[in-house]
This record gives C-alpha cells, sequence and structure tokens, in this order.
C-alpha cells in the first residue's frame, strides 16, 4: 500500500503575545486583516509553508510536505520576528503538535460510487454536489475522499499510521464492491 504525504499542519507556541499590527507592517509576506481574521497570515517561500500568528503567540504551520518543513518554517519565522519583536527568541527546537496530515492514495482499480454509498454506512455521495464520496471513519477518526478513478484523500490523520489503518480499513469495506 502506498501513499503520499502532501500537507502536514501543526500547532506550537512563541511563548509570548505577539504586535500582530507591527509585524505586518515591517514584515511585507505578513498579511493582517483583524476585521476578517483574528490571525496573521504569513507564508515563506522556503520552505513553502503558512503560518496563522495569532496575539497569544500560538502558530498554526501547513502547507509542510515533511516535519524538516514545519522545523524550518518555524525556525525561519521566528528568527525575522524576533528582529521586530526581541521578546520572541529563536530556538533550534521549538515544541510542536501534528494536528493533520493529508495523503494520497489510489485503491488501483475504479470504484461505483453510487453502489458504494448504497451498500455501505457513512459513505456520503452526491455527485451533484462534489465528484467524489466521502467516507468517515471512526477509528482512526479520518474523513477520505474517494473517487470513482480509485484515488484516495485521506484528511484528518495525526500520524502515518492513521494513515495506512484507514486505508486497509477502505479496501476491506470496498473489496467485495464489483468494479465499474
Amino acid at each position: 500500500m502506498s501513499y503520499k504525504i502532501v500537507n502536514l499542519v501543526a500547532s506550537s507556541s512563541l511563548g509570548t503575545t505577539l504586535d500582530l499590527y507591527n509585524l505586518a507592517a515591517a514584515i511585507p509576506d505578513i498579511e493582517y486583516e483583524p476585521e476578517q481574521f483574528p490571525g496573521a497570515i504569513f507564508k515563506l517561500k522556503e520552505p513553502k509553508v503558512s503560518l496563522l500568528l495569532f496575539k497569544n503567540g500560538k502558530i498554526i504551520i501547513s502547507g509542510a510536505a515533511s516535519e524538516n518543513d514545519i522545523k524550518a518554517g518555524i525556525k525561519k519565522a521566528t528568527k525575522l520576528i524576533s528582529e521586530i519583536q526581541k521578546e520572541v527568541k529563536v530556538k533550534n527546537n521549538f515544541a510542536y503538535d501534528i494536528v493533520n496530515l493529508v495523503a494520497t492514495s489510489s485503491l488501483g482499480k475504479t470504484v461505483d460510487l453510487f453502489q458504494a454509498a448504497v451498500t455501505l454506512d457513512d459513505i456520503e455521495y452526491e455527485p451533484e454536489q462534489f465528484p467524489g464520496a466521502i467516507i468517515r471513519l471512526y477509528s482512526p477518526k479520518v474523513t477520505l475522499l474517494l473517487f470513482k478513478n480509485g484515488k484516495l484523500i485521506c484528511a484528518g490523520a495525526k500520524n502515518e499510521n492513521d494513515i495506512k489503518k484507514s486505508i486497509l480499513k477502505v479496501k476491506k469495506l470496498l473489496k467485495d464492491l464489483k468494479e465499474v
């Protein structure tokens, strides 16, 4: 069973409050529009990640392809932020929690999504709304998007083991369905 992780989302804290107005004024890659969203959006080009910065010092990192991207993104962002806000310290290791992994995979066969939705529980398929079926698993708590061509998108996993388990579960659920 092969899969590819395409996005990691992690949360962390800088341990101090942030002055989002001044940071947005001083760093061109930070967008801050408090009327629209309570945090600032900091887009880094290398590594290619986005960080949501909040006044309380919490940060959310998304778009990472690996944990190394998360670490490098936090380090680079804190270095730039510390030039404006001296109380933000640049550390070699920031604690972070991975809150979501998104992966892609393929079943290697076509799937009759209508038959799957009628036959199995916890599958939603409304082709007028979305071309894929939505499969909600509860153990592990993961959501998968399944397409007619057998491609899968797995979202909500907390670790790679969740991805593996969820893909195996879906394969098992669909094994008795005939191909299109």
